[in-house]
């Protein structure tokens, strides 16, 4: 009974004295048993490895890091620090980053020099292009200032006006420009008179050498009028140049300048306000490099001056006229030209010596030195082939056939590889020996893509002694013509999103083929909503425009255009109607230039030619305004009957050479800018007076390269597909475009292997 009791009496309070137990015991396994050292002489294993290992959280629970070092020696004692409060402050959003669209204004990478010509306006016309032609395709940034200028302004020169004739006042204006527009963009900056010569690629040289940062003024110094003591100036005649660094300080203080410092002489000026403010004298020679020029004599001849200075010159003033400009520029480019040759030679010579230590002796070096290796062939397919000529024929034709008459170009680079053999045989044994050409018995020659082209000539030559004994003998010779520098030439800027005009001659013989053009055309370009717009162009002759009311010829064309305009109702089709005997190109495009403006891009196209997108993309970015036009050489496809003879023809003609060819007879189509089709066409009206047959005589390339400046770009173009037709001549065109048709139609029926098994059969047919 007093169990039951006691047992009563616990049970309520069971619950918290198990609670009480539990977490009791849960404490204790949750201390460590581990006594910690008090002596600061012990070094534990867990304090070591907490060092060792550099992990902040290797300390136990509960412990203070003591500040030990590996020999056990304190760094610092513990003090206790009151760490204040201090409130979260909540981050704003951060500022999107600014990209650069180029990396250079992102890095800050700047453009080397500059170069700013001082003019006036009755020199610019003749001493300021004589400088721009002469300097300005060496530099990269050549602006011209001036006070005034004439109304026309001479081509191909940027030409900054100030509007006022005062001389100070116009290189105050100079330098305010320059530090307002180029300043960021350009690390030295050099400025020269019109009537200076300067010799671009030393002046980059120089400039190339010295250091950016520096606060540099260097030229020719002079003393200031009244020998003033403080400071030199820089003499404008001889051009001198500026630092970035030295701009930026004179920045400030220009308007200063311009207020406080009264001058005769604008190189005077800057030189005194440089003085003043930048603290800067006028040097000659900087950092071991020198700043040469030379005073030219008057009516002196650059040719015959044998004055050391000269030679070495950066610049040379005064020059009186372009002409002395231009000897100048001959004398000093002859004198780059000979320092580069004897650069070669050296370089020669370093190799050959090289070449003699090396593991495989002289054929370790390359012939000729410094030329690339001969290409290796991987596979027999990729063998070079040679081709055998004489002096009067080649034994490899493009036509395919075994053997042809050397002309032009090769008959001109025969002849002068020869004449270069025989050179440098002359050059190789004379006073000894004198040797002239009799005859060539063996040429080959290929064309290696990695060094140029190579040649193999067998040489019959005539060996005449100094006591004028002679006897023939043959020698070989080994000659190359190196690939050249490749020139990387900047176009203009153009894009895809020109909208093409399309033209579309057509005459009664192409009525046949509208069928399958407009087929085509539908697919490719009214279905897919193309940036481009076609127009008709009906070629009426005199009889035929008669009966146009009764019959017209291209009544059905016509309605083929009103089917499709009905089917794609957002599409118009413009038609023009022309009446003429002579349907030449010139007098065909004066009626649809003037009917369209300036900047249309025109594409004259013909009906048998399968046009899409690709092809016109093409025609956008190769026909550039002011700049180039663009005549393609359309594939066209050999006669079916003589190309698939007693075959099926495929349903598609895949370009290779059994199933066509690229005519390059043919120049009907064409891309090309309507403005540049004016201004050509405007140059041809005193022609055109004198002799109104020159319309007929001439097509539209004739015309751009004859009476135009712009890049005629002629190239093979695949998008450019043209089923095979018979082209009807017209007799009435000039005797050439009349015979280019009708070699077009003899190179189109088929190729020479397909036309000599034609003729081998009716042979064999014939036998029988």
């Amino acid at each position: 009974m007093r169990f039951s009791m006691l047992i009563s009496l616990i049970r309520p309070i069971g619950p918290v004295v198990i609670g009480i137990s539990l977490g009791f015991t849960l404490s204790l396994l949750s201390i460590t048993w581990v006594e910690e050292p008090c002596d600061n002489d012990f070094k534990s294993d867990e304090v070591v490895l907490s060092q060792e290992g550099n992990l902040k959280g290797a300390r136990r629970p509960n412990s203070i890091t003591n500040g030990y070092v590996e020999n056990g020696d304190t760094e610092e004692d513990f003090e206790s620090r009151i760490i204040p409060y201090k409130p979260v402050v909540k981050q704003s959003q951060p500022k999107k980053l600014f990209r650069a669209k180029y990396i250079s204004t992102e890095l800050g990478i700047r453009e080397r020099l500059f170069v700013g010509v001082l003019t006036s306006k009755n020199t610019i016309n003749t001493l300021g292009v004589a400088v721009n032609r002469t300097i300005s395709h060496h530099l990269d940034s050549v602006v011209f200032f001036t006070g005034m200028r004439n109304r026309k302004v001479p081509h191909g020169m940027f030409v900054v006006t100030h509007g006022d004739e005062r001389l100070i006042w116009n290189m105050f204006q100079t330098v305010k420009y320059v530090l307002e527009h180029y300043i960021s963009e350009y690390d030295w900056f050099y400025f020269v008179q019109d009537d200076t010569y300067t010799e671009a690629d030393r002046l980059k040289a120089l400039v190339s050498h010295l250091s950016m940062d520096r606060a540099l003024y260097m030229g020719s110094p002079e003393e200031f009028i009244g020998g003033e003591p403080e400071g030199k100036y820089c003499y404008g005649g001889f051009g001198y140049l500026l630092s970035r660094t030295l701009l930026l300080r004179l920045q400030p203080f220009l308007e200063n300048c311009r207020n406080d410092i009264v001058s005769a002489r604008p190189d005077e000026w800057l030189g005194r306000c440089i003085i003043d403010y930048a603290n800067t004298n006028c040097v000659d020679e900087y950092e071991g490099l020198q700043y040469y020029h030379f005073e030219m004599g008057k009516n002196s001849d650059p040719s015959k001056e044998e004055n050391v200075n000269f030679k070495n010159a950066l610049t040379v003033h005064p020059v009186s006229d372009p002409e002395q400009m231009y000897r100048l520029h001959k004398h000093f480019t002859e004198i780059e030209l000979q320092r580069t040759y004897s650069e070669i030679e050296k370089l020669q010579a370093e190799i050959k010596n090289i070449s003699e230590v090396a593991f495989e002796g002289n054929r370790f070096s390359h012939w000729p030195i410094g030329i690339n290796p001969p290409f290796e062939p991987k596979t027999r397919f990729e063998v070079l082939r040679w081709e055998y000529f004489t002096e009067d024929q080649v034994y490899s034709c493009i036509d395919g056939s075994p053997k042809c008459e050397l002309r032009g170009i090769d008959k001109a680079d025969v002849t002068d590889v020869i004449e270069t053999a025989m050179g440098e045989l002359n050059k190789k044994y004379k006073p000894i020996l004198h040797l002239k050409k009799q005859q060539l018995i063996n040429g080959y020659r290929r064309f290696d893509p990695t060094r140029g082209m190579e040649y193999t000539l067998d040489l019959q030559l005539e060996v005449v002694s100094q006591k004028g004994r002679s006897r023939s003998i043959t020698k070989r010779v080994h000659l190359v013509r190196p690939l050249s520098q490749i020139e990387i030439i900047p176009m203009p800027y153009v894009t895809e999103a020109t909208r093409v005009h399309i033209i579309l001659p057509m005459t009664v013989h192409d009525r046949l083929f509208i069928n399958q053009f407009l087929q085509v055309y539908a697919d490719n370009f009214f279905a897919t909503s193309e940036n481009a717009v076609l127009t008709f162009l009906f070629i009426y002759d005199p009889f035929e425009a008669q009966q146009v009311s009764q019959n017209d010829i291209f009544g059905d064309v016509k309605a083929k255009i009103n089917a499709y305009e009905r089917k794609y109702p957002s599409i118009k089709i413009p038609w023009i109607s022309v009446k003429t005997e002579a349907p030449s190109q010139i007098k065909i495009m004066d009626i649809i230039s003037k009917k369209h403006p300036v900047d249309t891009l025109f594409f004259v196209a013909s009906v048998s030619t399968n046009v899409n997108s690709e092809f016109l993309n093409r025609c956008r970015m190769n026909s550039i305004n002011s700049w180039q036009v663009f005549f393609p050489i359309h594939f066209q496809d050999y006669n079916p009957n003589i190309a698939y003879h007693n075959q099926q023809p495929p349903a598609t003609i895949d370009l290779v050479k059994d199933s066509g060819h690229f005519d390059r007879n043919v120049f009907d189509e064409a891309c090309f800018y309507n403005s540049d089709y004016m201004a050509t066409r405007t140059r041809m009206a005193s022609d055109v007076q004198e002799n109104e047959e020159i319309l007929e005589t001439l097509d539209i390339y004739e015309m751009f390269i004859k009476y135009s400046s712009l890049h005629v770009f002629r190239a093979v173009e695949p998008a450019l597909h043209q089923k095979y037709r018979y082209e009807v001549c017209n007799p009435r065109l000039s005797e050439e475009i009349y015979q280019r048709c009708v070699q077009s139609n003899l190179e189109g029926l088929g190729s020479r292997s397909q036309l000599a098994m034609l003729l081998f059969e009716q042979e064999q047919g014939n036998s029988t």
